[in-house]
């Protein structure tokens, strides 16, 4: 039986490493790519021809405005969608678009689930992303053999728009983390500890994740090769932030790590958002307080 076709709207860093292992799982695989990488996958002129051609349309865009252009105009995505179409919004987006979004599937007939993906490059490499999904059972089903070649784990988070509201918490806690650590770090450099101590140490430990000592090498190696860049995760806290002002939630220390990420983001937003944690050892240069 042949296999559903698949086509991307956005195929940045991220998806075009969804793309590669849904082709070695043997789908046909399609892209626009305003401003995104491109490889062997065949490239479409716009949303609206993707939305046309493939039976599954995954966004993967890097904000609210990228989505709302993929979706309205002669071109966008909403102008070639069917009701047998099912869209999957891999996007980190605010609970806001992600409703508007829902709405509109029920308004044109076509079905959604917003699937935002924990993990990063690596982890996409691999398949190995955690998918986070928001829908009906029935949806979730349908996507699952897709769903099961991008990542080793999909958790159904509610109805439409839990998944993007669970993605700002994962994503908070990462960043609230990430600026912990580099305070950590600022510490352990200006009381005089060698470097590598510091960071060979704090890469030992139980109370640091995988992902954050993966962040720390990069630290230790003064290269910050951007597997999730500054810009989106400065973006994404300040989606968390608005969110949670909305709702009455109490976040200092993440309000705190939103703004060290937004003056990281100055100088280091290509880079990875590790790059916080050079910022701060730039500040303290390793040199005891007299």
């Amino acid at each position: 039986m042949s296999k559903s076709k698949i086509g991307f709207i956005g195929y940045g860093a991220m998806a075009m490493r969804m793309g590669s292992n849904l082709r070695k799982a043997g789908y046909p695989v399609m892209a626009f790519a305003p401003s995104g990488g491109k490889d062997e996958t065949e490239m479409l002129p716009s949303p609206r021809a993707i939305a046309e051609a493939a039976d599954i349309i995954i966004l993967c865009v890097p904000s609210d405005a990228a989505e709302n252009q993929s979706l309205h105009g002669d071109d966008g995505m909403l102008a070639g969608i069917s009701k047998d179409k099912l869209v999957l919004d891999t996007s980190t987006v605010s609970p806001g678009q992600a409703d508007m979004l829902a709405g509109l599937s029920r308004e044109h007939g076509f079905a959604l689930l917003d699937a935002p993906m924990s993990g990063s490059t690596p982890e996409a490499e691999t398949g190995d992303l955690v998918m986070l999904v928001g829908g009906d059972d029935a949806t979730v089903e349908r996507a699952a053999p897709v769903l099961d070649v991008i990542g080793k784990l999909t958790i159904h988070a509610g109805p439409a728009g839990a998944a993007a509201r669970l993605k700002l918490v994962v994503n908070g806690v990462m960043g609230a983390t990430l600026n912990v650590i580099a305070e950590g770090v600022s510490y352990g450099l200006a009381a005089g500890i060698d470097r590598d101590i510091v960071f060979e140490t704090l890469q030992q430990v139980a109370v640091v994740s995988p992902h954050h000592k993966r962040k720390l090498k990069m630290a230790q190696n003064r290269d910050f090769p951007s597997q999730f860049p500054t810009r989106l995760m400065s973006k994404d806290m300040g989606l968390l932030l608005d969110a949670g002002r909305k709702v009455g939630a109490f976040m200092p220390a993440m309000a705190v790590a939103d703004q060290a990420l937004s003056l990281s983001n100055r100088l280091h937003a290509h880079e990875d958002y590790s790059a916080l944690i050079g910022a701060m050892e730039r500040s303290v240069a390793n040199v005891p307080h007299k």
